[in-house]
């Protein structure tokens, strides 16, 4: 049986420098320091609408291109979609190869600076 999808969400996430999971809202958060940049949205709850997901911190920009060329894939995530973050499908449509750089995109937007120099 291969892997779940918050399994292989937590192995690719808990590889930055610092990065480590709280549970908040009945969910896992990933974090540095005390920043989150990703949260896991299981399907059996109302984060996740049926489907496993993650919501991860983009800009605006980003997230509109991501729902308007991939809205098989991205989704409009409650509460932190007005303030840019996009949903990420982790069941069969998920591009497991571009997560961990959509993820390490999250991270740079709220890692300090020095965890920063460490990723490169």
């Amino acid at each position: 049986m291969p892997p779940s999808p918050i399994a292989r969400l937590r192995k690719i996430a808990l590889k930055l420098p610092e990065a480590h999971e709280v549970e908040t809202w009945g969910s896992p958060t990933f974090r540095v320091r005390n920043k989150i940049f990703a949260m896991y949205a299981a399907a059996d709850t109302h984060h996740g609408s049926g489907r496993p997901g993650v919501w991860i911190k983009t800009g605006s920009e980003n997230q509109e291109l991501m729902l308007q060329f991939a809205p098989k894939r991205f989704f409009y995530p409650p509460y932190v979609g007005k303030s840019g973050w996009v949903g990420v499908y982790l069941d069969t449509v998920c591009d497991w190869s571009e997560l961990p750089e959509l993820l390490k995109d999250a991270y740079r937007m709220t890692a300090p600076k020095k965890l920063l120099q460490q990723l490169d």
